[in-house]
């Protein structure tokens, strides 16, 4: 096996169609899943080795991308005595692109230099649609030289990418885009909502605001395609919002910093979730809360 050869971790809705970019380029590709049937799956489909365990493959492969939902689970699989940190190469590049804690990233970063390692963070922000088709918009953290060796692979699942700063920067850039992201998303639901009681379809409402100076991905995307229509279906889930919502938080009040409108819709958000009745709601459903207590709708006239 070629020692310049990936391996990406992490197969679930993001993940998926992220590897999928890296195999149609032609690099060498391994991928692996914590649900082997998600593995064999996703093996089979992008015609790569889909390996039993991460062992079996780690001392072949240049880099890894891990993709997974928390830091705690990244730190699983890097750590202790079947932790990757043991098993991989000397010089092996580590890019972790979840959604992980900054804190956790700087200290895993540090573990990783002390085993001759190399590590980056790379959150993505685009949502499903953007990794199937490439354009994901990436933030790295890590030393210069350590994101540009990244970026060859980055810009297979990216159309912009950015070197924000040192090890955990690419997490705390996406915490604070995804806290602003969630903002505006409810702030646009209250805006329709009081366009709605004086008469204004929402729809309309939508177009009005695309077409001036209020507009921004909420309106532009997600109100279109999964809440007018009343789908939902973003798959970007919102307990995956809240915990991204959390992490900025903590990053605000560690600086001591006034930030109201963004903790407030932290806070918002958090009630949201306990209000709504879906056992794993769609983080688009933030405008359904606003539906529920408004007592009113967004689709239709």
């Amino acid at each position: 096996m070629v020692n310049d050869a990936t391996l990406f971790i992490g197969l679930g809705n993001m993940g998926r169609p992220m590897a999928g970019n890296i195999a149609r380029s032609g690099q060498r590709l391994f991928v692996y899943d914590a649900d082997p049937q998600a593995t064999e799956a996703v093996a089979k489909e992008l015609h790569v080795h889909g390996p039993a365990d991460l062992e079996a493959v780690a001392q072949d492969v240049g880099t890894v991308i891990l993709m997974l939902p928390t830091s705690r689970i990244v730190e699983t699989v890097l750590r202790g005595e079947d932790g990757l940190f043991r098993k991989l190469k000397r010089g092996t590049l580590i890019i972790d692109m979840g959604s992980s804690e900054p804190e956790s990233t700087i200290a895993l970063a540090g573990e990783a230099t002390e085993s001759d390692l190399v590590y980056v963070d790379a959150p993505v922000s685009g949502g499903v649609p953007k990794a199937i088709s490439g354009e994901l918009a990436i933030m790295v953290g890590g030393e210069p030289a350590a994101a540009e060796r990244a970026k060859g692979l980055l810009d297979l699942m990216g159309k912009t990418v950015v070197r924000v700063g040192p090890a955990g920067t690419g997490h705390a850039a996406k915490a604070l885009n995804n806290l602003l992201s969630a903002t505006n998303l409810a702030a646009a639901a209250e805006i329709l909502s009081v366009a709605k009681s004086v008469g204004i379809n929402p729809a309309i409402m939508i177009e009005v605001i695309n077409g001036s100076t209020s507009r921004s991905q909420a309106s532009e995307f997600k109100y279109p395609k999964h809440i007018l229509n009343a789908t939902y279906d973003s798959g970007f889930s919102m307990d995956l919002m809240l915990k991204d919502m959390r992490i900025a938080r903590s990053l605000i009040e560690s600086s001591s910093l006034r930030a109201p409108i963004v903790l407030s819709a932290e806070t918002l958000a958090r009630h949201a979730r306990e209000t709504l009745d879906s056992p794993a709601p769609d983080h688009t459903e933030l405008a359904r809360y606003y539906e529920i207590t408004n007592k009113t709708s967004f689709s239709g006239e």
